[in-house]
C-alpha cells in the first residue's frame, strides 16, 4: 500500500508540472513600416519560445500579432527586442499596481 501511495504522489507531481504556456499577444507598433518588417521578423525569430508560423506583421494597422511560450520568453523581452531594432513599441499601462505585470488574458 505504501508503494502505491508513493507512485501516486510522484505521478501527481509530474502531471502538475507545467512545461509550456502558449499565449497570443498583439504588440502595438505605431510607426511600423514595410522596411522594418524583416528586422522585426529577425528580432522575434531569435527566441525559441516564439511560434514563427504565427507571427503576423501588419503595417497597415501598425501591430504585430504572435503566439509565444511564456515559460521560455517574456512578453517584455519581445517588445524590447523590437525596440533594439529601432521599431517603436507601445508598452501597455500597468493599472494593477503589480510591478512588471502585463495582462495577456484580455485586451492590453
Amino acid at each position: 500500500m505504501k508503494k502505491l501511495l508513493v507512485i501516486f504522489a510522484v505521478a501527481s507531481l509530474l502531471a502538475g508540472c507545467r512545461r509550456e504556456d502558449w499565449r497570443e499577444t498583439t504588440i502595438e507598433t505605431p510607426s511600423l513600416a514595410e522596411s522594418q518588417v524583416r528586422d522585426a521578423a529577425v528580432a522575434l525569430a531569435r527566441y525559441e519560445g516564439v511560434d514563427a508560423q504565427s507571427v503576423k506583421l501588419d503595417t497597415v494597422n501598425k501591430r504585430i500579432t504572435l503566439r509565444y511560450d511564456s515559460m521560455k520568453v517574456a512578453q517584455t523581452n519581445l517588445r524590447m527586442a523590437l525596440q533594439d531594432k529601432g521599431i517603436e513599441v507601445v508598452f501597455p499601462e500597468n493599472k494593477t499596481g503589480i510591478a512588471g505585470y502585463i495582462n495577456t488574458r484580455g485586451r492590453e
